[in-house]
């Protein structure tokens, strides 16, 4: 007699089969350079887009004492500078400077003069980017004599400044944002166009196809840079011109490997049962065509990203990028290049950030490459 008791049951335990998406996040997980280009741009993005929150300065704050000074953790303006800027103040006031003490971060001063002092003197002091708060204490020899005290005004440049005494962490921030903004929506308009129009040429073949590469050959023949600066003298320079520029021309590329994908994917067994239920052109394409060639393309958008932004910082260095006060990674490194003997911090911040924004990009390019290979499955 068999035993119903030791019938097999199926096992709840068995192991579920995964899918190509899982397989291939597992794979890119595996991939130690990927990961640690994920973890960079992660940092690299809340640097530019969070820490302005953080941070005391704005990006287009001048700071007239304090140009091009030299990037350090102490704060600034340390006692020797206290002393060669209250002399500065007294000189403007056309007062004399007789004594100056300084106490944590409060300072006093006994100015005099031959004629009687106006009080008003002390906006002389809040004048000056190291005081605040300068008001009068006492008054002697009929206002010929006069003690002030106010507070100092304590600043960190951790970067330095630049020729215009701004804080270069806050335009290497801003420069971030900029550039990382200008590399992606370059390549979502790419990506836009580049997609439609190459399944669309590959799907259609023909004289279609031959119309649609020979025009894409004749964008290719026009110069970059000649295109750019045509544009940017009728319309001006702006930062939405600027990525619409490129991505209108970064999406040649996208259209060609489309088409080649879509050459490949029109002759399956799945687009010919689509045909045969009736599904239009653009239907099929929508439906089968584009969504079998979002591997490549992804791939392909990570490419794009980190030369979408040499792009961007090519531009600016020749003078065709943002407008100032905005500001832009290349923007920056164009600047410390024509200071690199007096200023070098002012190149080497802002490269820092830019090769490790390439190096990061494209090391998620590969691992993408390599996870999504289907020799690989």
């Amino acid at each position: 007699m068999t035993d119903l008791s030791s019938t097999s049951l199926p096992d709840e335990n068995m192991t579920t089969g995964r899918s190509l998406f899982q397989l291939a996040f597992i794979r890119f997980r595996r991939n130690t350079a990927a990961m640690a280009g994920c973890v960079m741009m992660l940092l690299i993005a809340l640097f530019s887009y969070i820490g302005p929150l953080f941070s005391p300065h704005a990006y287009d704050q001048v700071f007239s004492s304090y140009v091009t000074i030299p990037p350090s953790l102490e704060a600034r303006p340390d006692e020797s500078a206290l002393r060669g800027a209250i002399e500065g103040v007294a000189g403007r006031a056309k007062v004399k400077l007789d004594s100056f003490e300084v106490s944590g971060r409060s300072f006093t001063a006994t100015i005099s003069a031959d004629a009687p002092i106006d009080p008003r003197a002390t906006r002389y002091f809040d004048r000056a980017n190291e005081f605040r708060d300068t008001k009068v204490v006492t008054a002697e020899n009929e206002g010929r004599i006069l003690k002030v005290a106010g507070q100092l005004n304590r600043e960190y440049f951790p970067f330095g400044t630049d020729p215009n005494g701004r804080d270069l962490l806050a335009r290497v921030m801003l420069g971030g944002q900029i550039s990382i903004a200008v590399g992606v929506l370059a390549s979502l308009v790419s990506l836009g166009i580049g997609v439609v129009y190459g399944a669309t040429s590959g799907y259609l073949g023909g004289r279609v196809d031959n119309i649609m590469m020979r025009l894409v050959e004749i964008l290719y023949s026009l110069p970059f840079v000649f295109l750019v600066v045509v544009l940017v003298v009728f319309f001006g320079r702006s930062f939405i011109l600027i990525f619409l520029v490129i991505g209108a021309v970064e999406w040649l590329d996208m259209a060609r490997i489309v088409r080649g994908q879509t050459l490949a994917l029109k002759r399956r067994e799945f687009v010919g049962a689509a045909q045969a239920l009736g599904l239009s052109d653009w239907q099929i394409i929508r439906r089968h065509i584009i969504p079998n060639t979002i591997g490549p393309v992804i791939v392909f958008v990570t490419v794009v990203v980190p030369k979408v932004i040499l792009l961007e910082s090519f531009l600016s260095f020749l003078g065709l990028g943002v407008q100032a006060p905005l500001t832009s990674w290349g923007a920056l490194i164009s600047e410390g290049a024509n200071n690199i003997q007096s200023a070098p911090w002012l190149l080497i911040f802002p490269s820092i950030f830019f090769v490790a924004t390439l190096f990061s990009l494209n090391f998620i390019g590969d691992g993408l490459r390599d996870a999504l290979d289907p020799r690989d499955r």
